[in-house]
């Protein structure tokens, strides 16, 4: 997460090298292959963010044998989601998964990124088939799975920012995979957040699959709260889609605030703070969830055992929900 747009990671120069995996990991517990079409499995969730937090993936940034292991991770859990890979936009190297996505070098960088994406068809997608007209309008939900990587010999392990919502993000996968909505809903894994919002905006630059994007849900840091406090930034720009979260019952554990989404108060104005910023700059409409800043933000202190596990699991059980409830808003 890029709370302050004057914040930059010193990894300009970055060439990805693509290495066999060295170690991807243990799996999180056993669980109940049901838990799925009865809610998220807020277990697996938790599991997920230690796993991705440890000290193994070395912070995951880019363009290191770490960001792949993680994306090793990631592809093995949505291979058995259910969900399935969206095609890329543009010809991609034999040396990736049909889940990664190569992005281009950008113009202030010859960093190579690679985003992983995901795609579970609408219920919908058959009845307008037929119809070539009409293409199946898409809701994109995503996270960023890089963080800064090891700094003086200090891991930065990123448990909030963004394994909470990578991690999330994988089991909302699993969970609408089971359960399908009307809209297809794409779920985007973005690298190199923490260097410019890069893999983002190359996806909307050349997002994957087909179909209108409608509405991109954020999540970015989203496991820590000392208060409880979930904001839902983006109303103040899209004011039709807070009717629509309003709507949805919020869990015990948690609550959930609007704003930082007002133009001109510096910092505090998060528009432009992570994923979400390039769809709204193409005139997509978003919510970002996240939570404040805290004392581990950007720090080697952003471990697993500092996140609040009973927020995040309301937080995991809130998501599935606003997701629907836009879906059946359209």
């Amino acid at each position: 997460m890029r709370r302050s747009l004057m914040f930059v990671v010193p990894l300009l120069f970055v060439t990805l090298t693509l290495i066999s995996a060295c170690g991807e990991g243990g799996d999180p517990p056993a669980t109940d292959p049901t838990a799925a079409a009865a809610g998220m499995d807020t277990n697996r969730m938790l599991a997920h963010v230690e796993e991705l937090a440890s000290d193994a993936y070395e912070g995951r940034l880019t363009g290191t044998p770490a960001a792949e292991r993680t994306r090793r991770f990631l592809t093995r859990h949505l291979e058995e989601s259910g969900a399935v890979p969206c095609v890329a936009a543009r010809p991609q190297p034999d040396s990736l998964s049909a889940w990664e996505h190569m992005a281009p070098a950008s113009e202030d960088s010859d960093a190579q990124l690679v985003n992983v994406v995901a795609v579970v068809p609408g219920r919908s997608v058959g009845e307008r088939a037929a119809d070539s007209r009409s293409p199946a309008a898409r809701i994109v939900v995503s996270a960023h799975y890089d963080h800064l990587g090891v700094r003086g010999g200090t891991i930065y392990n990123g448990a909030d920012d963004n394994a909470s919502g990578t991690a999330l993000l994988l089991e909302l996968a699993r969970y609408v995979a089971a359960n399908p909505v009307r809209h297809t809903v794409v779920f985007a894994f973005f690298d190199y957040e923490e260097g410019g919002l890069r893999g983002s905006r190359a996806f909307v630059g050349a997002p994957c699959g087909s179909g209108e994007i409608v509405l991109n849900i954020n999540l970015d840091m989203v496991s820590r709260s000392e208060d409880g406090v979930l904001y839902a930034a983006g109303t103040r720009h899209w004011p039709e889609l807070r009717p629509v979260l309003e709507s949805v019952e919020v869990p015990a554990g948690m609550r959930l605030a609007f704003g930082h989404d007002e133009p001109g108060t510096g910092s505090d104005d998060w528009t432009l703070a992570s994923d979400h910023a390039p769809f709204h700059r193409a005139g997509i409409p978003f919510v970002y969830f996240g939570v404040e800043d805290h004392a581990g933000y950007h720090e080697p202190t952003d471990d697993f055992e500092n996140i609040t596990p009973a927020f995040y699991r309301a937080v995991g059980a809130f998501i599935p929900r606003v997701l629907e409830a836009f879906d059946a808003a359209e």
